[in-house]
């Protein structure tokens, strides 16, 4: 499945498409360090005073040096608008000015995948020894409801019986339970025999670039494009920023090919798409963890 900054680059293909709204770029030429304030580029017309974007770094350009291709970052200028100074390689793309920064993209694909819980979930399960003096047993930190409980036959019929009596208490004391979340069970099953409970579990944001979206959040591989979708309707209004603060001849007419609220349409679009890819994956995950009746104390 894609990586955290595979995903952030399909979310951009979503909003600047594939032929316009493209950046101006070019690339390091040498390795830059996490507090260097000069460094080298291949073509230095691409770049001028102000913002640009190495990796996922925002830094503030102070000044350019065309006969050598050099760039001086302002003192102030690593980590720029609260993003994170880090090293670079030699080859790192460099941006100017960017459309929608990518450390932006991060925190809104995070933003969407917190919010579709409960909707869609992850899944996880763990496995416990049945004893006949032991009632309760603790569930791992993050579950929340239990999708399945069985436990395992004796001899070669490898059969795992569903329970039908069991209670889940998600305010278990933390003093005795760690996880503060426990499954009792109140079936005759036979003792030292496994149970393997299957739980929901809130989805987790992603952190690093390398990050898997399934292996790290927990939710389905099909629900990837809701996620992207998510984020892009999020993002759509912000082209319309720049518009209100337009005071030149030259930014008039900027705005009048297009004007504020141009977007409007197009967030509704995603939304739109969105709201139906995410309809169609709560369905899905219904089917594939139905409700089960069971009895409780």
């Amino acid at each position: 499945m894609s990586t955290f900054t595979e995903m952030v680059d399909q979310t951009l293909l979503y909003l600047s498409g594939f032929t316009t709204l493209q950046d101006q770029s070019t690339h390091l030429t040498a390795n830059l360090t996490n507090n260097g304030t000069t460094f080298a580029v291949a073509d230095t017309s691409a770049i001028s005073r102000g913002i640009i974007e190495v990796g996922s770094e925002l830094m503030w350009v102070d000044s350019v040096d065309t006969q050598n291709n050099l760039v001086t970052v302002a003192p102030y200028g690593r980590g720029y608008r609260g993003t994170t100074a880090a090293a670079h390689s030699s080859g790192a793309r460099v941006v100017t000015s960017p459309l929608f920064p990518r450390t932006l993209i991060k925190q809104v694909l995070n933003e969407s995948i917190r919010a579709v819980y409960p909707d869609l979930f992850g899944i996880g399960s763990t496995e416990i020894t049945f004893s006949p003096a032991i009632l309760t047993y603790p569930l791992p930190v993050g579950a929340q409801q239990v999708m399945a409980a069985s436990w395992r036959t004796i001899g070669p019929t490898r059969e795992w019986i569903p329970l039908r009596r069991w209670r889940v208490d998600r305010q278990a004391a933390p003093s005795v339970f760690t996880s503060g979340v426990t499954i009792s069970v109140y079936d005759m099953v036979v003792p030292g025999r496994p149970i393997r409970v299957v739980f929901s579990k809130q989805p987790t944001t992603m952190t690093n670039d390398s990050d898997d979206y399934v292996t790290v959040t927990g939710l389905p591989a099909s629900s990837e494009d809701v996620i992207r979708l998510g984020a892009a309707y999020r993002l759509v209004p912000f082209f319309d920023t720049p518009h209100l603060s337009g005071m030149s001849a030259e930014a008039d007419f900027s705005s009048n090919m297009r004007p504020v609220g141009g977007s409007s349409q197009l967030g509704r679009y995603m939304l739109q798409m969105y709201q139906m890819r995410l309809q169609e994956e709560v369905k899905r995950l219904q089917e594939l963890y139905p409700i089960r009746s069971h009895y409780t104390r």
